[in-house]
């Protein structure tokens, strides 16, 4: 299990089927980051709460809407144009990385809002990631088993 949650990410994002899976709950409106903290957060025994649900939905709302989304409706408004322009194919990359580093940062955030969380100490422990995924209206099941599927597979 990797300590620190962009490793972790990292790790999970690239077992087969999770990147389809996130893209899918993404297209849903549902913030993977959010959805891969609350993985790291059941892997590692956190106990759950909706104050602490909330609180990374704070954590991470501004982030996403200013500067996560903006930047990748931008990365996906070039992907046409793109394919027939070198250099605008180019700043599309450097969009891209920007993204990234974008969702690092982000990711970097929640770790630091769940310093000093307590883990669970009884049985009374709630599954982050339906709690995390139950802001969309119908979350896609599937793409939630197929994350939940390789997170199990640790």
């Amino acid at each position: 299990m990797q300590n620190d949650l962009w490793n972790y990410c990292l790790n999970l994002y690239a077992r087969p089927g999770v990147e389809q899976a996130c893209l899918s709950l993404q297209a849903q409106g549902l913030d993977v980051c959010l959805l891969l903290c609350a993985a790291w957060l059941q892997e590692r025994g956190v106990a759950c709460s909706e104050a602490r649900l909330e609180h990374l939905k704070v954590c991470a709302g501004p982030w996403q809407r200013e500067v996560v989304q903006p930047l990748r409706q931008l990365r996906i408004r070039w992907r046409d144009a793109a394919a027939q322009d070198d250099s605008l194919s180019a700043l599309r990359m450097q969009v891209k990385a920007l993204e990234l580093e974008a969702e690092r940062t982000l990711l970097q955030r929640l770790e630091a809002a769940t310093q000093g969380w307590s883990s669970t100490r009884s049985g009374d422990n709630c599954d982050w990631l339906n709690k995390m995924a139950s802001s969309a209206s119908h979350p896609d099941c599937d793409a939630l088993h197929r994350l939940r599927a390789a997170i199990n597979r640790a």
